[in-house]
């Protein structure tokens, strides 16, 4: 996630018209290193927020193939300032592995004066401090694919050659009009603008209701990288997007499939353990100041349905298919438990 819109930092969101940008930096981290990258254990820092959809897809990813010792962690605070991502969780406001205050250090020594914004997820070569990539799209199909020499035994296959048209064709549509298409609603300046976004979003989740009424998940009996995609959009309507973005014609906990399917999965180990709610909801609310200039962060909404039953299970498949899934999260990791659905958690 990053603006989009210029060098007016912070007060530009939701002033000006949304438009994702491209990342500018797309290298590939390949198991041949045929972009001057090779897939190396220890080599590269993954940069992630833990409020950012599209850098949590990288973080479920790494959990469910077990990357956690070949690539290490580095979460930003979920507040931006206008320099953007910053390392103000750790001690001294310093990232204790690449020594760096801001995210954009390692994006200048990569590239002075880049045209776009400081965005994560992002991935940084520890010993140059450099920037290798900050393709959200690419990423994790690369550590799908490319990064198989350090998978954990029995992880999962999240990206199966026997079902990749039919998984790209899916992630195409979630992407357009679900991941995507809550920020355009969101961003809208004008009324017809939001209108057709809004809309947008709302006909395709009826159409993956629809499709995930007959079936377990979406492509296949496993999860894939489909899934990982609908589900940090999904784990986020009704605590940002449904209020702070509009996108308000039904909730998510108002439609039988989906919050079963949303359920089934954040109760899977590797997607509702990299969650954390604290910080999205604050990094919607008091970043986004053109949308919540009070930046006043909501109590709600009501947290412990997460954790209920799901009966999605009743449908068949098989969560991670030859596999098993990931082991417990290393301690260094784990979501504050004031930040989850568990017992410790706030509730209004």
């Amino acid at each position: 996630m990053s603006r989009d819109d210029g060098d007016d930092g912070n007060s530009a969101y939701g002033r000006s018209r949304f438009k994702r940008s491209k990342a500018h930096f797309s290298d590939r981290i390949t198991a041949d290193g045929r972009d001057g990258w090779p897939v190396e254990a220890g080599r590269y820092r993954l940069v992630v927020s833990r409020a950012c959809p599209w850098a949590s897809r990288s973080l479920v990813s790494r959990r469910l193939l077990g990357l956690e010792d070949a690539l290490s962690l580095a979460v930003a605070d979920p507040i931006q300032d206008d320099r953007s991502w910053r390392f103000t969780l750790d001690e001294d406001g310093r990232d204790p592995v690449l020594g760096i205050r801001y995210l954009s250090e390692a994006y200048d020594r990569r590239e002075t004066d880049y045209p776009g914004g400081v965005s994560v997820p992002a991935i940084v070569d520890v010993p140059s401090g450099k920037l290798v990539t900050n393709d959200y799209q690419q990423l994790t199909l690369d550590l799908a694919t490319e990064w198989t020499a350090l998978h954990r035994q029995g992880a999962p296959d999240l990206y199966p050659h026997a079902l990749r048209d039919e998984i790209d064709e899916v992630m195409g549509d979630v992407y357009e009009d679900v991941n995507n298409g809550v920020y355009r609603a969101g961003f809208a300046t004008e009324q017809e603008e939001y209108e057709t976004a809004c809309a947008g979003v709302f006909r395709r989740l009826e159409l993956l209701a629809d499709r995930l009424e007959r079936q377990r998940y979406l492509v296949g009996d496993t999860i894939t990288e489909a899934d990982i995609r609908l589900f940090t959009t999904l784990v986020r309507f009704d605590a940002v997007y449904h209020g702070h973005f509009k996108c308000n014609r039904w909730k998510l906990t108002e439609d039988r499939v989906l919050w079963g399917y949303v359920r089934d999965l954040y109760q899977t180990p590797g997607f509702g353990d990299t969650v954390d709610f604290d910080h999205i909801k604050r990094h919607y609310y008091q970043v986004h100041t053109g949308i919540n200039p009070t930046r006043v962060v909501p109590l709600g909404p009501d947290l412990s349905g997460w954790l209920t039953p799901h009966h999605r299970e009743e449908l068949g498949g098989r969560p991670f298919g030859d596999g098993t899934p990931p082991g417990p999260v290393r301690a260094e990791e784990r979501v504050p438990a004031a930040h989850t659905p568990g017992p410790a958690a706030h509730t209004p």
